[in-house]
């Protein structure tokens, strides 16, 4: 058994969904799982996991600058570690886009950070118009038209795998 911490950075909601099945998964599989908003204020000790997955979404393309700072300052714990990241974006809804070699978004964080994650994943994200602010609705229904994907205001529409997320989860098992 494996102690494993899955800290998440999310916009909506939906990668803590993600993180909420993954954790699911992998306690399945005989694991200890502690389950970490970014956001939250208390102080973790990294070095009392055996493993560390960090999952975070994508708004307007970039990820939260928690997780920079989060893999900056961690940086050591996290080479030694098992570790790995998963993105979640929109952008992987295309089957030419939701691998982490093919993932523009992810490629770009790696080239941003220090840190190498042991393993890495892509997921695609959700859309729910309704949720969202009038800005954040009109700016994710023009780049949804410009890369022709939903647009109708009222849509809320999941495009994960979560058959891909539960694989993800018996991998981080076997690191």
């Amino acid at each position: 058994m494996s102690k494993i911490i899955i800290i998440y950075s999310t916009t909506d909601g939906h990668t803590r969904e993600i993180c909420s099945y993954l954790m699911q998964v992998v306690e399945e599989l005989g694991n200890q799982v502690t389950l970490v908003s970014i956001n939250d204020k208390k102080e973790i000790d990294l070095n009392s996991f055996d493993k560390i997955v960090i999952g975070a979404s994508i708004r307007y393309g970039k990820h939260s600058k928690k997780v920079y700072e989060l893999i900056k300052n961690n940086s050591p714990i996290l080479e030694k570690k098992s570790s790995a990241f998963f993105t979640v974006n929109v952008v992987a809804r295309k089957p030419e886009k939701n691998q982490p070699e093919t993932n523009p978004y992810l490629k770009k964080f790696l080239k941003q950070i220090s840190w190498k994650p042991k393993r890495l994943a892509v997921f695609a994200g959700k859309i729910d118009y309704q949720k969202y602010k009038f800005w954040d609705r009109s700016m994710i229904r023009l780049i949804m038209w410009m890369t022709k994907g939903p647009t109708d205001p009222k849509a809320n529409i999941e495009f994960t795998n979560w058959n891909q997320v539960k694989e993800f989860g018996q991998t981080i098992s076997k690191m």
